[in-house]
């Protein structure tokens, strides 16, 4: 499963999300929102307010949700 944690710097939300997947040994990328212009768009077009904004699989939120993030780490290391 492929994890792409969309975030921008100075991001409270952002930095315990990427901590918890830290901590529960996920791996996982990062994309700087305030440098990648189009992601920023097509995820507000969605409808997304909020970053960090997590695409996991087929699963996609946004905020810090340790709920989510516990449900890919149990995914991944089943």
């Amino acid at each position: 499963m492929s994890i792409t944690v969309f975030a921008k710097p100075h991001c409270a939300q952002c930095d315990a999300t990427k901590r918890q997947f830290n901590k529960l040994g996920v791996e996982y990328d990062v994309v700087d929102l305030t440098q990648d212009a189009q992601a920023l768009e097509s995820f507000r077009a969605a409808g997304y307010r909020q970053a960090p904004v997590v695409v996991a699989g087929e699963d996609t939120w946004t905020g810090f949700r340790p709920d989510m993030i516990k449900k890919v780490a149990e995914l991944i290391n089943a």
